[in-house]
């Protein structure tokens, strides 16, 4: 019922009119002007309606075709790297997963209010010079990053921060498609190679199998193991690094327990290279052939499913100790 504020005294009129099946309802306020009585005609309220901000996917394909285009030569290169490095052969399901999240997304990106942010384009610049600068100075790591740069410069420009911020997590896996640089790679398997090599020698020397280490190099009384980079375990450590975090997005809700894992996989990926090193070093006693080919790559499959494993394992243990925590914390 709508009141007059000039109407001390109103009354609401309804009247229904039916006439050779023509049904009418007739709706009126009635009030006292101080002299007379006054009806007039009111509209039913209506419900407001408020639009929904559609996203701008056409510009968004739009601007994706040009960046495929502008990068391709860089693009077309990193494929052929992941397929012929042993080290970077999850790059081909980086994108395929960080597009499924993209797309699991789709429904909380229509809801953002998207606002055009001036400086997604001026990072789209940059990166542009970024990767012209290091095509010509051969540095392909730079010149891959320019890649990754330019796709959150096109979502800050069409979608604004919001749109950054849902997105952060699927653009951070696409860093791991992207070779660590040559310099950082030398120096991070030239650490490796010594601690697995120390950590093989003290497992073989508990087996009761004698061995003497010199360097990198491991002298058993039937074989010498050369821990070369292959067996650094810089591969183990980057694929357990991207599966932890894939796992952790969709098993875990919880920020906190994502960073978690990804750093429990440095000492589980170190101790499961160590393992394999040392189980080498034991079948090498009984065959050296073992340690060579075929066998030596199932060996390494195998203690990759071990590590694998071992990360589930250690999120379930996580995972317990915070829900005890919590229910004592809460009762206390």
């Amino acid at each position: 019922m709508f009141l007059r504020r000039d109407a001390p005294a109103p009354i609401l009129g309804h009247t229904n009119v039916a006439n050779r099946g023509l049904h009418l309802e007739l709706h009126a306020v009635f009030y006292w002007n101080g002299r007379h009585m006054v009806s007039g005609p009111f509209a039913p309220p209506q419900a407001e309606v408020h639009s929904k901000t559609r996203p701008p996917w056409i510009p968004l394909v739009w601007f994706g075709i040009l960046l495929l285009f502008c990068y391709a030569p860089i693009l077309s290169r990193l494929v052929l790297n992941w397929s012929s490095d042993q080290d970077m052969g999850h790059g081909f399901f980086v994108p395929l997963v960080a597009g499924y999240i993209v797309w699991q997304r789709r429904g909380r990106l229509a809801s953002i209010p998207h606002q055009s942010s001036i400086w997604g384009l001026a990072l789209v610049v940059y990166a542009a010079v970024q990767a012209l600068a290091g095509t010509v100075g051969a540095e392909l790591f730079t010149a891959r990053i320019a890649f990754v740069l330019s796709l959150t410069g096109i979502l800050l420009y069409l979608g604004g921060k919001a749109w950054v911020k849902e997105l952060a997590f699927p653009l951070l896996l696409l860093l791991f498609m992207i070779p660590i640089p040559q310099i950082v790679y030398a120096r991070l398997t030239m650490h490796l190679q010594f601690l697995a090599s120390g950590l093989a020698e003290t497992l073989i020397g508990l087996m009761g199998i004698p061995v003497i280490r010199t360097g990198n190099v491991l002298e058993l009384p039937h074989q010498t193991l050369n821990i070369v980079e292959a067996c650094s375990g810089i591969r183990s450590l980057i694929s357990l690094s991207f599966l932890s975090l894939v796992y952790a997005y969709f098993a875990d809700k919880r920020v906190w327990m994502r960073w978690a894992l990804l750093i429990a996989t440095v000492p589980i990926a170190i101790a499961a290279n160590a393992i394999r090193v040392a189980l080498t070093g034991l079948l090498s006693q009984f065959d050296t052939n073992l340690a060579k080919g075929l066998y030596h790559e199932i060996e390494g499959y195998f203690v990759f499913m071990v590590a694998l494993i071992c990360l589930l394992a250690v999120h379930r243990g996580m995972s317990t100790a915070a829900r005890r925590w919590s229910k004592a914390h809460g009762s206390a």
